[in-house]
């Protein structure tokens, strides 16, 4: 696995690397947000850890435009512990929020779990999806609408991506919470009811494919 460590730290990205490069990951460092959007953009890595504050460029930043040119996974790791923090981590595309200080040991464990996750998804979904006329790329996270991309945020990107995996199944607002937004989320039911409407607004006619179950929550119904 190829690991891009973002921290303007240096004494962190060297932690990190160690305890990486035992496990046999092979390692890149990064010293801002800047520098990390660059090389994700002339490389292709497995697996981002991503620091909050930096110079140049805030890790929130960063996360935001590498969502729009990768779906690499990416870990937060932030001193920064406030709840609305870690929701817009969630809102701009991370797949986990860890807390500094932390244990490397567990780090690593969150590291390989997430990465192994990522494969499965990516050996048992299909890349590409059309449902009459809406396309959807998975590898590139864009979606059209009769031809046209939409323009979703990546949490709506998320939610579309998991009704359609699941797609003829009933999932609860319970279920989707956990799973697009994270087991330590602390937002409600009107999270959930929020962002399906937001994503019905933008995938037009074909909102028709996302069905409300009246006191349990959606399904993609196709």
């Amino acid at each position: 696995m190829k690991l891009l460590v973002v921290d303007d730290e240096p004494a962190i990205r060297n932690n990190i690397r160690e305890y990486a490069e035992i496990d046999g990951f092979e390692v890149v460092e990064a010293g801002d947000g800047a520098e990390a959007v660059e090389k994700v953009r002339n490389d292709k890595f497995d697996m981002i850890i991503m620091d909050v504050m930096m110079p140049k460029k805030d890790g929130y930043t960063a996360c935001r435009e590498i969502r729009e040119i990768s779906d690499v996974p990416i870990i937060m790791l932030s001193a920064r512990t406030d709840e609305y923090d870690k929701l817009h981590g969630y809102d701009v595309g991370i797949i986990e929020y860890v807390e500094k200080p932390y244990s490397p040991k567990i780090l690593m464990q969150q590291i390989k779990a997430v990465y192994n996750l990522s494969r499965k998804k990516e050996k048992t979904v299909p890349q590409k999806l059309a449902f009459e006329g809406l396309e959807i790329d998975m590898a590139g996270r864009e979606v059209y609408v009769n031809g046209q991309k939409a323009n979703m945020t990546p949490k709506e990107y998320d939610l579309l991506f998991y009704l359609v995996e699941n797609r003829n199944i009933a999932l609860t607002r319970d279920k989707l919470l956990e799973e697009v937004w994270g087991y330590d989320f602390f937002g409600d039911d009107r999270t959930v009811d929020t962002h399906i409407k937001m994503l019905r607004g933008s995938l037009g006619e074909y909102r028709k494919f996302i069905v409300t179950l009246r006191g349990m929550g959606y399904k993609f119904e196709a």
